[in-house]
């Protein structure tokens, strides 16, 4: 792999691990607003972004207040919707996966681990709704800018 190659997944990985951090009251949490999140549009444009997204989701969670779990199962749903990203048939259909595996998955962990009294339906609408203001309302409009760098970006999909 080329150092170019490697720059891009760990200027990816930092990049959502750092606006995760810093933002953690956003960040984490039965309703969250992560805006590293918007990040997560990236594989549509380039496979390279879904080790960078699963490395930066894997720093940011061990810093979550639900801990190894997080660290375990939240990294897990960012690779699983990384990977689905990168398969979309269409621009607006990127950033479907992150707001429907995070609802799914993260959903369930917060009902499991965290004490949260709510209903598996609750937390997997309250996450889904903080995905769907992030991904949607932010990530949409920043692929769209990032596309117009496409023959910049290494690695960048077919589907362009």
């Amino acid at each position: 792999m080329s150092a170019r190659k490697i720059s891009m997944i760990s200027m990816i990985a930092a990049i959502y691990a750092t606006l995760t951090i810093a933002l953690a009251p956003l960040s984490y949490g039965l309703v969250q607003f992560r805006i590293s999140e918007v990040l997560t549009v990236l594989p549509w444009l380039t496979p390279l972004a879904i080790p960078g997204l699963f490395i930066g989701a894997l720093v940011a969670n061990l810093f979550s207040p639900v801990g190894f779990y997080d660290v375990l199962f939240g990294s897990l749903a960012s690779l699983i919707a990384a990977w689905l990203t990168a398969k979309m048939p269409a621009k607006w259909l990127a950033p479907l996966p992150p707001v429907l595996v995070n609802a799914l998955m993260i959903g369930i962990l917060l009902k499991t681990v965290s004490g949260l009294d709510v209903t598996l339906t609750a937390a997997m609408l309250y996450v889904g709704a903080g995905q769907l203001a992030v991904c949607y309302g932010l990530g949409l409009p920043f692929l769209y800018v990032m596309e117009r760098f496409r023959n910049r970006i290494p690695g960048t999909g077919s589907h362009l």
